[in-house]
């Protein structure tokens, strides 16, 4: 059994989403855990490895079977329609997937067979029964511990889901169990080390529920395919399907290539980013499936809150779920992707309104950011448009606010490096926001468009030459150090300051008047648009 990941780095990184369940559209939630998991991959690009990034969709189950029917679609006519807005949705905001999977992919339902038949000729799965509650909205096996009694709206008590509040039913039935329980040491070994489930609030989820007994029981993972006929057949026998979860956490191996050698080329997963609810599946079934398998767990789980809307938790009862494609139209989509990563911490919920959204853009995309460019670059200040050269100029301002952004500019790319590599995206667009709030105080108090009246004069001239250059080598780190936040729009002035994409890694946010850089030439700004980010106005 393999407790604990090897020591030796793993120069190939590899990065997950969830595969997303297709018994409904996508919803901000979704791009949220996707933009997380591609923010992630896209820094770890810049620092220069080699990143292979998953995402797709888990389509099997009777819960998908409910929702075909309910469309009046064949399930794979059904399967294929949801599946493509998944993908729509990583598309059009940027996800940088390098496979999406899905898991009625022929080589995946080979991949899950291949994968039974190493947990059984290794002499995990055993044939049983089970008699308890089960969940269908959840596609999971429910204890008495699990679930609470509700009233319904005819007065009928009924037993729900502790956690979701989706009725039980009460089920007995034939299949393969998995024994979870041999595994409960090894999973508390593999959890010595905090780091692999994070934030901690979540890693201490897991530790209590292991400590009250979560591993006791052995796991159902299969069920009659009368019952649940949509799913892979069991290898050694066809009257069975395979447990949806079992099925859906092979996509990891899958999507590598399992089991052909290719997939051990990036093996194990470096991040794998959820979401609270499916945290038991990820923490504890699918380290035990891969220690029963002899394959290691992987290094770090990422888990994630929720997005309440208007502080109420989103549900289609409630007519309150919010779809990124609506709400991309509003915002653009890359305005939606960042406040989604800023405005959230993974620890916490975290709260999607209008107001907030439009709050958020307006203040830091179109203010901070934008007014920071437009004032350097308009015509009054810049009409020539030519950014001078911040080897030249970068240390000549004296004042105070001048220092401070210096100090700010020196600081970004190791302060906002340590945030990305916590997880802590928010606190990474922080630092970046600190310093170009630092240059918009420095520009205020150098005061370039009355320098610019003044340009007859070498000091003032060469005053505002040294306003701009210091200005927009804020702008240039900051631009790459959000790449993996907002990357069109990084790109966008990264175009504009004439940045050639071989410089515009994470060992490029170094400044370039500590560089020893040579370069003495002003460069000409280029940018079709006078206006980075148009403020949105959406709300009242």
């Amino acid at each position: 059994m393999v407790k604990a990941y090897s020591q030796v780095s793993n120069p190939n990184k590899y990065i997950t989403t969830p595969i997303f369940y297709v018994n409904a559209d996508p919803h901000i939630g979704h791009l949220y855990t996707a933009s997380i998991a591609d923010a992630i991959a896209r820094f770890t690009l810049l620092q220069g490895n080699n990143v292979t990034f998953t995402t797709g969709t888990d389509e099997h189950g009777n819960k998908v079977l409910k929702a075909a029917d309910h469309f009046n679609l064949n399930i794979d006519e059904y399967c294929k329609f949801i599946s493509y807005k998944f993908r729509d949705m990583c598309d059009t905001f940027d996800i940088g997937y390098s496979n999406f999977i899905r898991t009625t992919d022929h080589h995946h339902q080979k991949a899950v067979q291949k994968f039974w038949t190493v947990l059984e000729e290794k002499g995990h799965i055993y044939p049983g029964g089970y008699t308890g509650w089960y969940c269908t909205a959840e596609e999971s096996y429910l204890t008495e511990k699990d679930l609470v009694e509700k009233k319904t709206e005819t007065g009928e008590t009924i037993k729900v889901s502790a956690e979701t509040g989706h009725p039980v039913e009460w089920s007995v039935e034939e299949n393969y169990k998995f024994k979870l329980s041999n595994f409960e040491d090894d999973l508390k070994h593999w959890l010595k080390d905090v780091k692999v489930v994070q934030p901690t609030n979540f890693h201490k989820v897991l530790t209590h529920w292991i400590e009250e007994g979560g591993c006791s029981n052995d796991l159902s993972i299969s069920r009659p395919a009368a019952r649940s006929p949509w799913g892979v057949p069991v290898p050694t026998d066809a009257s069975q399907t395979v447990y949806v979860w079992l099925d859906a956490l092979v996509n990891y191996l899958s999507a590598l290539g399992y089991p052909d050698e290719s997939y051990k080329k990036f093996w194990p997963p470096t991040v794998q980013v959820i979401g609270k609810d499916i945290l038991k599946f990820h923490g504890i079934y699918w380290p035990a499936f891969l220690m029963a398998a002899g394959l290691e767990p992987p290094r770090t789980i990422l888990c994630h809150s929720h997005w309440t809307v208007n502080d109420e938790k989103m549900s289609k009862s409630k007519g309150n779920v919010v779809s990124p494609f609506a709400a991309g139209k509003l915002f653009t989509d890359e305005g939606l992707r960042y406040f989604l990563l800023r405005d959230s911490v993974p620890q916490n919920d975290s709260n999607y309104s209008l107001e907030r959204v439009q709050n958020i853009l307006n203040s830091e995309l179109a203010d901070t950011l934008g007014n920071l460019v437009s004032r350097c670059t308009g015509k009054v200040v810049n009409p020539n448009g030519e950014i001078p050269s911040v080897s030249v100029y970068g240390k000549t301002l004296k004042s105070e606010q001048a220092e401070k952004l210096r100090k700010n500019i020196e600081s970004l790319g190791d302060s906002a490096k340590q945030q990305y590599e916590s997880f802590m995206i928010h606190h990474a667009v922080d630092v970046v926001l600190e310093t170009l709030r630092s240059a918009n105080q420095m520009v205020e108090y150098h005061k370039p468009w009355q320098l610019a009246k003044e340009s007859d004069k070498e000091s003032s001239s060469e005053e505002l030459k040294a306003v701009i250059a210091l200005a927009m080598e804020a702008v240039r780190i900051g631009a790459i150090a959000l790449q993996p936040v907002v990357p069109k729009l990084s790109g966008k002035l990264l175009d504009s300051l004439r940045v050639p994409n071989h410089a515009r890694k994470w060992k490029d946010t170094k400044p370039k008047y500590l560089s020893g850089e040579s370069k003495s030439e002003s460069e000409k700004f280029k940018s079709k648009s006078g206006i980075l980010f148009p403020k949105v106005k959406v709300a009242a």
